[in-house]
């Protein structure tokens, strides 16, 4: 019977073969070579070859590193990961539709379209996270859901042109893509139905609207600011919370005082001058109302004189003058509305009509 081949020869030789591995079937192929000749085995070709094609191995992947080879692979492989079109690469103002037509889960490539067209999402805002350790799922979520609502003002300056349909949306990272140095989170607006579809920009900023229509909104933002600032009507009536109102709305006359000022201080063109000033009578009116509210003795003079204020800061005033100036010109709805005796109502910080 011939003597039996050397099982580290075979191994030696594929191992060789084996790029990533090359070293292991060198020193395999040595230990091979002398247990061959201590035990009189076959394989001593074999454990040749091995050391021969390995010592090749060795030799390019000593040559990868040192020209760079490694990282430029790794740089690559990485570019792959994150693609070109995907959730990674999203600018802002850039549309874009999901292939699965929904934005709900786990998303890993989108494609980019005019907002003109049919699209899923509207990129609103790039935020960065601190490059550390990853997070948790739960914590990079709660930063967006943060920035990404106080962000979105930003975008859509005028809340009156808000749709009721539109809501905010998110990609954040996940502990994966985390690995290979994602830390942006992408803001976004998409339909209220993740399955929904939206056509056209949402865009109302610096970058799409002029001189007037930017100055009335940035006087604007001053007052809902103010309004966002409000006790939550889910855990405090005005009757429970009477201190906290006065001082909101304390808040807001102030806030209107300045949101006047702007507003008296921009040089309206001739065909909107007289709208907006309408606009800063009624805005006076409302803010004679909010500084009667701060002093309200109880509940029921609250009410009475924040009853007053609803009619003067999103009245016909308000709307006259929007219409002048080319915006939005249809006051937003907001949710859970106060009705006097009902008991019902939703975040205080929405704006106007939420008090309870």
């Amino acid at each position: 019977m011939p003597p039996p081949v050397n099982g580290l020869a075979i191994a030696a030789l594929v191992l060789g073969f084996l790029c990533f591995l090359p070293l292991v079937g060198l020193v395999l192929g040595v230990i091979a070579l002398a247990q061959i000749k201590k035990r009189g085995e076959r394989g001593r070709g074999l454990a040749i070859g091995g050391i021969a094609v390995s010592a090749v191995g060795a030799l390019l992947l000593a040559l990868f590193f040192a020209t760079g080879g490694a990282r430029s692979f790794w740089e690559g492989f990485e570019e792959a990961a994150r693609g070109s079109g995907t959730t990674f690469s999203l600018e802002v103002g850039e549309c874009f539709t999901e292939p699965s037509g929904s934005l709900e889960g786990y998303t890993y490539d989108v494609d980019t379209v005019p907002c003109s067209a049919e699209h899923d999402g509207e990129v609103f805002s790039n935020v960065t996270l601190p490059d550390r350790d990853w997070p948790g799922d739960d914590a990079v979520a709660e930063v967006a859901d943060e920035r990404c609502y106080e962000l979105a003002d930003t975008y859509v300056m005028d809340r009156w042109a808000w749709p009721s349909d539109v809501d905010v949306y998110y990609f954040t990272p996940t502990r994966e893509s985390w690995e290979f140095g994602d830390r942006e989170i992408t803001c976004m607006f998409a339909h209220v139905d993740v399955e929904g579809s939206l056509t056209g920009s949402l865009r109302a900023d610096g970058t799409t609207l002029d001189a007037d229509q930017l100055a009335y909104l940035e006087a604007d933002a001053v007052l809902y600011e103010a309004l966002a600032t409000g006790p939550s009507t889910e855990q405090f009536s005005v009757e429970g919370a009477l201190e906290d109102y006065k001082g909101w709305a304390s808040r807001i006359d102030e806030a209107l005082g300045e949101q006047i000022g702007m507003l008296r201080g921009h040089e309206w063109p001739a065909d909107a001058a007289e709208q907006v000033a309408a606009h800063v009578e009624a805005l006076e009116d409302a803010r004679a109302e909010w500084a009667e509210a701060a002093l309200a003795g109880d509940a029921d003079a609250f009410h009475r004189h924040y009853d007053q204020d609803n009619a003067l800061v999103e009245g016909p005033a308000t709307v006259t003058a929007r219409k002048a100036l080319g915006l939005a010109t249809t006051p937003p709805v907001y949710e859970d509305e106060w009705s006097e005796g009902d008991g019902a109502g939703g975040d205080g910080a929405d704006g106007p009509g939420t008090v309870v």
